[in-house]
């Protein structure tokens, strides 16, 4: 069965997209940490993280790296962090989180809950930043 970030790129579910190439797609987290959390999933359904081939995990995090630096100017925030939990679909993914402190990446406080148009005005500010 498909996971729900493979529904997520094939459009079956709607989702706040910040970018995607051929390989990668990244959208905002519905339930964020922070303003601005964003997930970076390879198109190809892989469960671990540890098991993509080299050149493609590499290019993943390149493809991170371009998010985040949109996302930073997006988003006030001291940095970004990065964290690959795992543990919660069965589909690789990167965590994107802009950090003021190291509370904002700690996956046991409680998720926000946004509203849809503030998920959508938080993707476009992330897409207007990434040229």
């Amino acid at each position: 069965m498909a996971s729900i970030f493979t529904k997520i790129i094939s459009g079956e579910i709607p989702s706040h997209k910040i970018e995607e190439n051929d390989k990668f797609f990244a959208f905002l987290d519905v339930f964020p940490l922070v303003q601005g959390h964003v997930l970076v999933v390879p198109k190809k359904e892989t469960d671990y993280i540890f098991d993509i081939e080299d050149a493609e995990l590499a290019e993943m995090i390149v493809f991170a790296k371009h998010i985040a630096k949109a996302l930073k100017k997006a988003v006030p925030c001291k940095r970004i962090g990065m964290s690959v939990i795992g543990l919660e679909v069965p589909h690789a993914h990167i965590h994107l989180v802009p950090m003021n402190t190291a509370n904002d990446v700690n996956f046991t406080q409680p998720k926000l809950k946004p509203t849809q148009e503030e998920l959508a005005g938080m993707a476009e500010r992330i897409r207007s930043r990434l040229r």
